[in-house]
């Protein structure tokens, strides 16, 4: 069927996508993940995993699996190039591996309020996030878990972000990365919205899940993404190591060594599943060797994770993800604006298709702004309208208007001017107006007119996006399977 909520795809992205490695350097990072996997291995802390590769032939020494290149290579060809991650209304579900698809971040434990102290976060902060992710023209993913409810004790968190996202959303979902049992626990409510029989032949859940630097997956994580793969929902296998900590201090070798552990992750779906959505998500950085503290924003950062986009887009052909937003600053001020502005440009131009931390995250992934989720917002808006680039037809030269108007004249009356002015793009929340118009209107900051649209938002959105039998059935699975 035609793809659905697509923007900015490769029909109408005409920038150029950036690279920072030459295209001959692709096979040399393949042939060195093969080599790691082959002869270094990687540890499975799961026994079903074990299990899982001995019963396809890997050498499995103690918890250390040695993954064949013919394994490996076969896997990534068996994972698709593009799926289609239905939501609930049909009209939101959308393409992952052609456009761009951003989601809400993954990872924060606080909140950042305009005026107020950092707070750690709570059940109603997550679901005014989602409430704002569904009024977003741009999100196109709901759910993950850009804040950690604290008044939810951490056993039961997944299902509670779970049921606030069905909640007050009908877009797309993301999962948690939990154990076994909430994993099922997580994928049976989605059922119950969608219906067993069409959750198996759709995706509808995908799950974010994160190898432990270097050469491991722990427990929990592989836990997700068995229970996953085998209801043939995706995957996105999330490496983040810390250059120098983690990944070796070099750019390259940690290149080599996300590769590595990405088409581990990826091998390991195949295997559960042959062609199941796998989505490979670069996501290390640089460790700040002053203090051995992970940050988000040096320039480092994107040439580690760019090539690897390069990768699994040009030689392994498959969906990605890249984070595109993140701000090491611990409030919204100019530090969070360029910092996330050169994340997010960076994320873009270098052709990411889902797109993560790109909702008012701050302080290297530990925060987010229900404020800056507004300006980040406007920020995608002016990214998005530079990657679709110039259109260069020969009705967009404009040699008639040009001729028609002469030396010396005007454009400001001309018929095209007034056909074609709505075109051009506009600002949410930043002031274009005169200083004296800015002054006469009481001065405001770009905060505070974002934490206005905040309010409207929160005040104009319903109480419930699902009927009350539904609701009702989802509050009563919660507490049957509570503990």
């Amino acid at each position: 069927m035609k793809p659905k909520n697509t923007f900015c795809n490769s029909e109408t992205r005409k920038l150029p996508r950036t690279k920072v490695i030459n295209e001959e350097v692709l096979p040399r990072i393949h042939e060195a993940s093969m080599k790691l996997l082959e002869e270094t291995g990687i540890v499975f802390e799961h026994d079903e995993a074990l299990e899982i590769f001995k019963q396809h032939g890997a050498k499995v020494d103690g918890k250390t699996v040695f993954i064949s290149r013919k394994m490996a290579e076969a896997a990534m060809k068996q994972a698709p190039s593009t799926y289609l991650h239905r939501g609930r209304n049909d009209d939101q579900s959308v393409t992952i591996g052609d456009g761009m698809a951003p989601h809400p971040n993954v990872g924060c434990v606080f909140i950042e309020e305009m005026g107020a102290e950092r707070r750690r976060g709570l059940l109603a902060d997550y679901a005014n996030i989602q409430i704002i992710s569904q009024a977003s023209q741009y999100c196109k993913l709901t759910g993950a878990s850009p804040v950690a409810p604290d008044d939810v004790p951490p056993s039961e968190r997944a299902l509670y972000m779970l049921y606030e996202t069905i909640k007050h959303t009908d877009k797309p979902l993301i999962g948690s990365c939990v154990d076994a049992k909430k994993a099922k626990e997580s994928l049976e409510m989605v059922e119950m919205v969608f219906g067993a029989d069409y959750m198996r032949d759709n995706y509808c859940v995908g799950v974010s899940t994160n190898p432990l630097s270097p050469f491991k997956y722990a427990t929990e994580t592989l836990d997700s993404i068995i229970e996953y793969a085998k209801k043939r929902q995706p995957v996105y296998i999330l490496a983040c190591a810390m250059a120098g900590a983690t990944s070796p201090m070099s750019i390259f070798g940690s290149i080599v060594q996300q590769n590595t552990e990405i088409v581990a992750g990826i091998t390991l779906v195949q295997l559960i599943n042959p062609g199941a959505p796998a989505v490979y998500c670069p996501a290390s950085t640089m460790a700040d060797m002053r203090t051995a503290m992970c940050v988000y924003s040096p320039p480092e950062q994107f040439l580690i994770n760019s090539a690897c986009l390069q990768m699994s887009i040009d030689y392994y052909k498959v969906p990605t993800r890249i984070m595109a937003g993140m701000s090491d600053s611990k409030i919204a001020d100019i530090q969070a604006g360029y910092e996330t502005m050169q994340n997010m440009l960076m994320g873009m131009l270098t052709g990411g298709h889902m797109l993560e931390q790109v909702f008012g995250v701050l302080d290297s992934i530990m925060s987010t702004s229900l404020e800056k989720m507004i300006i980040d917002e406007e920020l995608l808006a002016r990214v998005i309208r530079i990657c679709e680039g110039v259109d260069t037809s020969e009705t967009a030269m404009s040699m008639d208007v040009m001729q028609e108007v002469g030396p010396g004249g005007n454009y400001l009356q001309h018929k095209d001017t007034f056909k074609n002015f709505k075109n051009g793009w506009l600002p949410t929340v930043s002031n274009w107006e005169s200083y004296d118009k800015w002054d006469k209107n009481g001065k405001e900051d770009i905060l505070t007119r974002a934490n206005h649209k905040v309010k409207q938002i929160l005040g104009n959105a319903p109480d419930s996006m699902i009927s009350p039998n539904l609701d009702k059935d989802l509050i009563a699975f919660m507490k049957k399977v509570a503990g």
